[in-house]
């Protein structure tokens, strides 16, 4: 990473453990949770917190910039670097009180707006933040991922058969040409898993734990600060359409282009 970045990366480490932080602090509190699209699409007011903590430290921090966030903010500045924010990935989780959720943050420079990211184009850095074990990752296409500074080592290449597949397909997809295309994938795959929380499955894939994620219709904030961390061992980020919908694929080299190659077969 060249050195007009090195501060954003300790920015986006710092804010991550305190929106990371502040939400863990508010469940052991209790908070109310409201439902957004469906019952298992929920937001609560730790999430809110968050969010509005990471949006006014990154305002005074960089007032041009231009910010998203997945509880409503939308700022749109002037530099061309845009911020998006997941103040709680894997609210379900969160709020079930299962400890499969983080904070994650991610910049991306001259590449346009953050929701018409293309293979993470212009991704600069993604950082996350896991409480439950006081763990924060960062890393990027030009920089090497590390979790708490130690760096992470390179992802080993594999394939489709030899790979976990972890991914997330919504209840209502189960028939029709999406529940096809999601089958010809998962029946390559060595095992399945989904675990409710897209960027905290990257983490995983990064730390070799998991192997390859595969996900329809996947937003900015759920891709990008997980997309960092993954190229930041030497994985690779792809999005392919198919069965009508845009796919969001991310692991091993091999195995990204396997489930890429599966989507798209008739």
């Amino acid at each position: 990473m060249t050195p007009e970045f090195a501060a954003d990366a300790e920015l986006a480490a710092r804010l991550v453990r305190e929106a990371g932080r502040l939400a863990q602090r508010m469940r052991l509190e209790g908070v109310r949770t409201e439902t957004k699209t469906s019952v298992s699409d929920v937001v609560t007011a730790a999430d809110r917190a968050a969010e509005r903590h990471v949006v006014a430290e990154l305002l005074r921090a960089h007032p041009d910039d231009s910010i998203v966030g997945e509880e409503g903010t939308e700022h749109r500045g002037t530099s061309g670097r845009s911020w998006v924010i997941d103040p709680v990935d894997g609210t379900y989780n969160f709020v079930a009180g299962l400890d499969w959720w983080c904070s994650a943050l991610a910049l991306s420079v001259d590449a346009g707006e953050p929701d018409s990211q293309v293979e993470g184009e212009g991704l600069v850095l993604g950082a996350v933040y896991h409480p439950a074990t006081d763990a924060t990752y960062l890393g990027g296409p030009g920089l090497s991922t590390t979790a708490n500074e130690v760096p992470l080592p390179r992802l080993e290449d594999s394939t489709l058969a030899e790979s976990c597949l972890v991914t997330y397909l919504h209840p209502p997809y189960y028939t029709g040409p999406i529940a096809a295309a999601f089958t010809r994938v998962v029946q390559g795959a060595a095992t399945v898993r989904m675990l409710g929380s897209g960027t905290m499955d990257a983490v995983a894939i990064a730390r070799g734990q998991l192997g390859v994620l595969c996900q329809h219709s996947v937003p900015p904030w759920d891709e990008l600060p997980g997309a960092g961390l993954i190229r930041g061992v030497g994985g690779v980020t792809r999005r392919v359409s198919a069965a009508g919908v845009e796919w969001y694929v991310a692991g091993p080299p091999t195995a990204v282009a396997e489930v890429c190659d599966a989507l798209l077969a008739r």
